[in-house]
């Protein structure tokens, strides 16, 4: 019973922490980006090529945090990372051009990169192993808020003091608030090595050096063309919409079923597909954004609901499989470094998705689905190929040598 409560408390304070994290960092252009460029006499696109440039530095770290996580557990790292989160906002506050700005985003993008979804999963595999499945899903649900806090406060901050106190504000709920629930984390045990861990926790999956290339590579693309899709979705979604014959209102007012559309399918995931393997998830995740945007691209308008909700879902389900789906197929040993490697790609993807998809809107407008519903038709593929990846790539390995 103690163990449960102490789980759940691990869960809630890494869900309120995320949330926090998430807000401050991934949502904070979509309010601020306007004001920041107005203030420094700068185009909203330099705000947003300055946020690129934190994501590209966010998949540099990522896979050092990741390691250090396994060394030491997520405590440090992440109670480190609300002081990175809280410098960096500071930076920007107080940031008189586009130089400034870039310093602060850099630093934001070190906290990204090792303060984000990847290390809270990480911190949990490393306090529990095998057993983290559902606890990953416990924070996304909570963290699923991020954006539905983070947006309607920064833009009233903004709005009755300035962007500057947004952003002094965020900075000091890192320092209040962020940095004490981090520390709240259980200390994790020492490391053991990889022969101990796996007599240790028998039946436990293979690590991803003797899983092969193949599973990692197809892994690597999933992740990095959801992504793709997700950002360039968020960044563009209303004007894509519109593209439908769908009207300002109506785009936004289906833009806004995407969030709780990712709620809900992350409860349904918890309560009823939680028992089966996570690659089945993922498949069916994968398949909801073409399935809709094929219904947008043929039926046109009246489909637009529908894909909302069927991106909006599946969506939220993979933010789950991305936790899910290496710790099934790899094991808990060197999840950490492993889930940063992984998302390298994705990272990347992510921080030039706004820009490509946004070229490919101005040439092909709502047309441009088709390069998003490509995508994931490629991902489903890849899903499907992926355990006969594993078993190919196992046999290969435990053949005699000739």
């Amino acid at each position: 019973m103690r163990q449960g409560r102490s789980a759940t408390a691990t869960v809630v304070a890494l869900g309120l922490a995320q949330t926090l994290a998430w807000a401050s960092s991934y949502y904070l252009p979509a309010m601020l980006a306007q004001p920041m460029a107005a203030s420094l006499g700068l185009g909203a696109p330099d705000i947003f090529a300055a946020f690129s440039v934190a994501l590209v530095v966010s998949a540099l770290v990522g896979p050092r945090a990741g390691r250090l996580i396994d060394r030491h557990g997520g405590r440090p790292v992440l109670a480190g990372t609300s002081l990175l989160f809280a410098g960096g906002l500071m930076l920007m506050a107080i940031c008189t051009s586009f130089s400034g700005l870039l310093l602060a985003w850099v630093v934001m993008g070190i906290a990204m990169g090792s303060g984000l979804y990847e290390a809270a999963f990480a911190t949990l595999v490393r306090l529990h192993r095998l057993e983290s499945r559902r606890m990953i899903t416990g924070i996304t649900l909570i963290a699923g808020f991020a954006s539905t806090i983070g947006w309607p406060l920064s833009a009233w901050l903004a709005t009755q003091w300035g962007w500057r106190e947004a952003c002094w504000t965020w900075a000091a709920l890192h320092v209040l608030m962020g940095l004490p629930l981090n520390l709240l984390l259980p200390p994790a045990e020492s490391e053991p090595d990889t022969a101990a861990a796996s007599a240790a926790v028998p039946g436990e999956p293979a690590a991803a050096e003797q899983a092969g290339l193949g599973p990692v590579l197809a892994l690597s693309f999933v992740f990095a063309a959801t992504w793709f899709t997700s950002t360039a979705m968020a960044a563009h979604f209303p004007r894509l919409l519109q593209g439908f014959g769908i009207g300002v209102a109506g785009a936004v007012a289906i833009a806004a079923l995407i969030g709780p559309s990712q709620v809900v399918a992350r409860l349904f995931e918890f309560g009823f597909l939680r028992r089966t393997h996570p690659l089945l998830s993922a498949r069916l995740a994968v398949l909801a954004h073409p399935l809709g945007a094929l219904a947008l691209l043929v039926l046109g308008a009246p489909a637009g609901a529908a894909f909302g909700i069927l991106h909006g879902a599946g969506n939220g389900v993979l933010t789950i499989a991305k936790g899910t789906l290496p710790l099934v197929i790899f094991g808990a040993q060197g999840y950490g470094h492993r889930q940063g490697l992984l998302m390298f790609p994705a990272r990347i993807a992510q921080a030039f998705a706004p820009w490509l998809f946004g070229i490919a809107l101005d040439r092909w407008q709502g047309k441009a689905l088709w390069l998003s519903t490509a995508l994931g038709l490629l991902a489903f593929g890849m899903l499907m190929l992926l355990e006969r990846l594993r078993i190919a790539s196992a046999a290969a390995r435990s053949a005699p040598a000739p």
